[in-house]
């Protein structure tokens, strides 16, 4: 379970970080900080879509999911928000 961690933040690196800037944004919605520790449970849940004791595929459903999850919250984030969030993360 843990050795995936590293490989999920080289893997959603700059999404992360957004959501991380959201998260804390005085404007971030109730259902952003929902979506986002719904996320973080699913990671460290032992229980998968896909088992993990099974080669290489089991830790792609982590690999797809999570970044997918993550990408789908920032595409709902309000204007002033994501605005925020990522000249916050380009910067």
């Amino acid at each position: 379970m843990w050795k995936r961690l590293p490989l999920l933040w080289t893997v959603l690196r700059g999404d992360a970080r957004q959501l991380w800037f959201a998260l804390r944004h005085p404007a971030a919605p109730r259902w952003l900080k929902v979506g986002s520790v719904l996320i973080v449970l699913y990671v460290l849940s032992p229980i998968d879509l896909i088992p993990d004791f099974i080669p290489f595929v089991g830790f792609m459903d982590d690999i797809v999911l999570v970044p997918l999850a993550i990408r789908w919250l920032l595409k709902r984030l309000p204007p002033e928000v994501a605005q925020a969030a990522a000249s916050r993360r380009a910067g």
